[in-house]
């Protein structure tokens, strides 16, 4: 007799299901919050570091109300620098030649303020309106004609390096009008008063330390209610106060210095738009998404061509404002104005947190990468560093801060 077999009605359990799946399924989330949370504040722990450690070796000279300004007034160009390399470096780009561009358009301007007498505002209008034509120059390279940007830049950096000659004549032209002067060495001190102390700088950095949290936590609740990762709620207490607490120390100092620099709130404002552009805008979208998957992108409706041209031109535009910063506190321009910027940005944006790969970086992380490569700078010409040893020690930095990147991106391979 043949005997029938009738289907089981009882299912298999999933192999997710099981005791051991579930915990390694636990202990995989979280490892993946654990270097999200790294990822997002260990930049800033590492700035507190670095700090901390140059004051103590400097013997507190580093946090002095004359240095802490003088921090801000010689590497505010560098940072602005940052905010469009940063945003390239998102989208899979770079720029070798913004060194250039910043000697370029402090040429333009040192020509018709300096040697042909228009007043000093013509010479910024019109360092603005050459760098925009730079940027227009590479994104045309890049966007349409299809040739790599590290080409195109690289191009650019002699090309536009010997334009500054020629438009110099290999001479350096000095000095700036007093009005001139004030975009980088300028200062708002007095405005509200204070008995030993600026008044309004404190009330300016109490006003964005409300503004980091506020947007902090903003930003947290909308990630968790599109289910994205998000850090502890305790660390991300801690970071807001530890952030805050360093930014009114900040605003102390220079409270009892010489008051609010002038380049600060142009830096400040600069960051707020581009924070903002980055987050909140579609351009800002796009960008991220040109440099996390370009081929999705473009199915996905991207116009790449066009958003590339376009960071690009930004990239002019924040090169021409540091131009006008940097032409403005050495009150003149110089043949060799700008050497080795671009190396200082780009440094600035990967230790902030951008990757190597692109689509990951924040305008915020670079001023934080920037900020601690201008604390190491400052900190070793107070003890006295020779120049060699300060490009060693800033390039180890730069290498370490790239191989953590591929570190997480690998573990967090390893853990899918």
């Amino acid at each position: 007799m043949t005997s029938i077999k009738t289907p089981s009605t009882e299912r298999p359990t999933p192999p997710d299901s099981t005791p051991a799946a579930a915990l390694h399924s636990g202990t995989s989330d979280l490892r993946a919050l654990v270097l999200n949370n790294l990822r997002q504040s260990g930049i800033y722990v590492a700035l507190v570091v670095i700090v901390a450690l140059f004051a103590v070796l400097t013997d507190g000279v580093l946090l002095s109300p004359g240095n802490i300004t003088n921090i801000v007034l010689q590497y505010s160009y560098i940072l602005v620098l940052a905010i469009g390399m940063v945003i390239l470096i998102i989208g899979g780009h770079i720029d070798l030649s913004v060194g250039s561009v910043v000697a370029l358009t402090g040429a333009v301007s040192a020509v018709l303020v300096i040697q042909q007498g228009h007043p000093w505002w013509v010479g910024i209008v019109a360092a603005l309106v050459v760098g925009v034509a730079v940027g227009a120059w590479h994104g045309f390279w890049v966007a349409y004609a299809g040739i790599p940007a590290f080409i195109v830049t690289l191009a650019g950096m002699l090309l536009f390096r010997g334009l500054t000659l020629r438009v110099l004549d290999n001479i350096s032209l000095s000095p700036f009008p007093s009005e001139y002067q004030q975009v980088a060495a300028g200062f708002l001190n007095g405005l509200l008063g204070g008995n030993g102390f600026d008044a309004f700088t404190l009330l300016i950095g109490a006003i964005a330390v409300a503004g980091y949290a506020v947007s902090g936590f903003r930003t947290r609740v909308a990630r968790i209610r599109y289910q994205q990762p998000v850090e502890s709620f305790p660390l991300f207490v801690a970071r807001v106060v530890l952030v805050g607490a360093v930014l009114m120390y900040f605003a102390w100092q220079l409270a009892h210095a010489r008051g609010l620099p002038i380049v600060l709130i142009i830096l400040a404002f600069l960051v707020l738009v581009y924070g903002l552009l980055t987050r909140r805008t579609v351009f800002g979208r796009q960008v991220y998404a040109i440099g996390g998957n370009l081929s999705a992108a473009a199915l996905s409706g991207v116009k790449v061509r066009t958003v590339n041209f376009w960071m690009f031109v930004n990239m002019g535009f924040l090169a021409a404002v540091a131009g006008v910063i940097y032409s403005s506190r050495s009150n003149g321009a110089q043949p060799a104005a700008g050497n080795m910027f671009e190396l200082d940005a780009i440094a600035a944006a990967f230790i902030g947190g951008a990757a190597v790969t692109g689509g990951v970086g924040t305008v915020v992380g670079a001023m934080v990468g920037g900020l601690i490569m201008a604390v190491m700078s400052n900190g070793m010409q107070l003890m006295g560093i020779d120049q060699s040893t300060q490009s060693v020690v800033k390039g180890l930095v730069l290498l370490v801060a790239v191989a953590f990147d591929v570190y997480n991106k690998r573990r967090a391979g390893t853990a899918r």
